[in-house]
């Protein structure tokens, strides 16, 4: 039998890959065999990643996007399209953080996390979606969160945002299950990134997180790649509008 986790000859966009869970997921992509394109707004970043998925003897690219710029998505989808005749997988990981109590939110900071946590990821499903639609095959990703779930305070617009993206997640699964697009969700708990760096710091606040995770620890970046790798493959063609929670058990438990 083939191996089902083999993405060797697939075309695979992850945003935000620049660095922590994007650019692990986007390795383990590679790894599989998938042509990755890698996104983000830092060139720099994007670049490392890639330098390290060809030294391992994968192929990467880089796309510089701002996934709040519809214009730049657009235009991200269009151009690997036509370098690459397809878009077989869309990870939709891009993401930011600000934590606030919501009397210190401003309405530029609700308005920048909705566009970057649903507007964007909506834009990109839009603009890839007819390409996988005439071929009749196509694999979405979108990072949630265990935010997206739980509830905590300090971060409303982003718990909020995350929420409904992961119903968009569902709802999209629903409309194009039936021309063989599998659309699903992978809600990270809490891991080592640069997006969390206060909270590693906060050694109180940190102890606090991991007494509430079953497993005892927080997640590494590249424990996230197995899942990302198995939504992408056909081991996966069955499976839709689901939302699997890498978090050691934190949303299995309170």
């Amino acid at each position: 039998m083939s191996n089902p986790f083999d993405l060797a000859g697939r075309a695979a966009i992850v945003t935000g890959a620049g660095r922590g869970l994007g650019a692990a997921m986007a390795e383990a992509l590679a790894a599989a065999g998938a042509a990755v394109i890698l996104s983000g707004r830092d060139l720099a970043r994007l670049e490392l990643v890639a330098g390290k998925i060809r030294k391992e003897g994968g192929r990467a690219e880089v796309a510089l996007c701002d996934i709040t710029r519809r214009s730049e998505v657009e235009e991200l989808i269009a151009g690997v399209e036509l370098r690459h005749q397809r878009v077989d997988i869309l990870v939709n990981n891009a993401g930011i953080n600000a934590r606030a109590a919501v009397a210190d939110v401003q309405d530029s900071d609700w308005d920048l996390m909705l566009r970057t946590h649903m507007t964007g990821p909506f834009i990109a499903c839009r603009a890839a979606l007819p390409g996988m639609m005439s071929r009749e095959s196509g694999k979405i990703i979108n990072t949630v969160s265990v935010l997206g779930e739980l509830g905590r305070p300090q971060v409303v617009p982003y718990a909020a945002a995350k929420g409904g993206l992961r119903m968009l997640t569902r709802a999209l699964a629903a409309e194009v299950a039936r021309a063989n697009i599998q659309v699903n969700g992978i809600g990270p708990g809490y891991f080592e990134t640069e997006m969390n760096t206060a909270i590693v710091q906060d050694r109180v606040l940190y102890a606090e997180r991991v007494a509430r995770i079953p497993a005892g620890r927080w997640g590494r970046p590249e424990e996230l790649g197995g899942t990302a790798v198995y939504l992408a493959s056909s081991a996966s063609n069955y499976v839709t509008g689901q939302i699997i929670y890498v978090d050691g058990g934190l949303t299995a438990s309170f």
